[in-house]
């Protein structure tokens, strides 16, 4: 069973997928990460932690420090600019998102919503490419050479509630968007440890976790939204995987 995260910057996957990643391996599932840029138009740090010329290699690296921390098993980078995702050539990123999920068979694909989270353009912009790569993949007549067609079972969106909007599981739940609501305190610190991390960005992990009054709060849920698959009954769920198996796909 593979969950298949497909993110736009080194950090997105610590704020929204660090616990679920952590618990989903620890269960011996297989956690990919596909990162389409490299961040090199975000922060170098306040002082500044490395050059703007060494920005992009700095935050892959730190990419690859907080996977680990998460239990990923495999990393795929993409080759796009920062700011610039929306103007991809949506031939050539298909093809590599298609080869890339008929490669691993996820059951399980996360992305941003359609409106990223925050209306980021580059989070926008991986959510359009993924959502068109998940039914593509499931279609033989797109890219042939990448092997064998793979319909994915359930495609969820990150970024309807924003984690430091609601802590509150109770008011969680009847949250609409929240299909599925992960409980994942026994990895709170894991999530700290991946977003402390991406210490370019300590500005903004901090702001939005780890230097506020309800951090622990912040850091026990994550939730999903169903994008596309069997449609869940009585949500919220409290497991990525119920209802799937691995003859799901």
């Amino acid at each position: 069973m593979t969950i298949l995260l497909s993110f736009a910057h080194p950090d997105d996957e610590s704020f929204f997928t660090a616990g679920i990643s952590r618990q989903h391996a620890e269960a011996g599932r297989s956690v990919v990460l596909c990162c389409a840029t490299r961040g090199e138009r975000g922060s170098a740090g306040n002082p500044p932690l490395t050059s703007i010329e060494e920005l992009p290699a700095t935050r892959e690296r730190e990419l690859r420090a907080a996977a680990e921390i998460m239990g990923i098993g495999r990393i795929e980078m993409l080759p796009y600019r920062d700011r610039e995702l929306a103007d991809a050539p949506p031939d050539e990123i298909r093809a590599s998102l298609v080869s890339l999920i008929r490669r691993h068979r996820p059951e399980v694909v996360i992305t941003f919503d359609p409106q990223g989270g925050n209306l980021h353009p580059d989070h926008i912009a991986i959510s359009r490419f993924t959502t068109d790569a998940v039914t593509a993949a499931a279609d033989a007549r797109f890219h042939p050479e990448s092997g064998p067609p793979h319909r994915v079972p359930r495609l969820l969106w990150v970024g309807t509630v924003l984690p430091w909007e609601e802590t509150d599981p109770a008011r969680l739940a009847e949250r609409p968007g929240v299909d599925f609501l992960i409980d994942i305190r026994p990895w709170r610190d894991i999530k700290a440890r991946a977003l402390a991390a991406h210490r370019t960005q300590h500005q903004s992990i901090g702001r939005y976790f780890l230097e506020r009054p309800d951090r622990d709060a912040i850091l026990s849920f994550e939730t999903f939204r169903l994008a596309a698959g069997e449609p869940v009954e009585a949500p919220p769920l409290d497991d990525l995987f119920t209802g799937l198996t691995a003859e799901s796909a």
